[in-house]
């Protein structure tokens, strides 16, 4: 009769246990689907802060080809902050402008704060892009925006690491995306830059 007791008690136990682990599971993609949803009906209105402060958000950029990248100070892909700098003073004047989102996700890689992020980036590569404060692109604590990218955008797909980037055209669409290993300045980018550019002249 103990023995039969004691079987039964675990299946509670661990029926309990399952049933406590699949609430946590549940109650983690809600939190994320909120934080989709609350995108409303269009992202490019989705509020973030510059890393000086400021309110904005995509809606800012209207009319200029965007490229989205998550970054980070102590990356082995830390020196592409170089070549992004390269590839917005290539192509601002033709409408162009890089935006960095600084995060913290990967193994602790960008642990300063808006401040000192910002003196690296000025002092260490004479960054001139916009960047913007620091934020998560995965996780619970996924901002907003990176939710839109990564789970209702065009390319879905979680951000594996630092430095992915996204191409959004001159109305904010999501229209190309590449992993980390992908320079700025790879054919693959400057190429579709360039169509997008010669398809915006030639409707004009």
């Amino acid at each position: 009769m103990f023995r039969v007791m004691t079987i039964a008690a675990v299946i509670a136990l661990s029926t309990a246990t399952f049933a406590g682990d699949a609430t946590q599971t549940t109650t983690a993609v809600n939190k994320t689907e909120e934080k989709v949803n609350a995108t409303g009906s269009d992202y490019r209105t989705i509020e973030f802060m510059t890393i000086d402060g400021a309110k904005t958000n995509l809606n800012a950029f209207k009319g200029k080809v965007v490229l989205v990248v998550n970054v980070a100070s102590k990356c082995g892909f830390t020196p592409q902050y170089k070549g992004l700098e390269e590839l917005y003073k290539k192509y601002k004047d033709r409408g162009v402008v890089v935006i960095g989102f600084p995060a913290n996700n990967f193994g602790g890689q960008e642990p300063g704060t808006n401040e000192e992020i910002k003196m690296f980036c000025t002092g260490n590569y004479g960054v001139n892009f916009p960047m913007m404060a620091k934020i998560s692109v995965r996780g619970d604590d996924i901002h907003p925006l990176y939710a839109y990218l990564t789970q209702k955008s065009p390319l879905p797909g979680e951000i594996q690491w630092n430095f992915n980037k996204f191409l959004l055209d001159q109305s904010g669409n999501v229209i190309a995306r590449w992993p980390s290993k992908v320079e700025p300045m790879s054919t693959e980018i400057t190429g579709k830059i360039e169509e997008l550019l010669k398809g915006a002249k030639a409707k004009s």
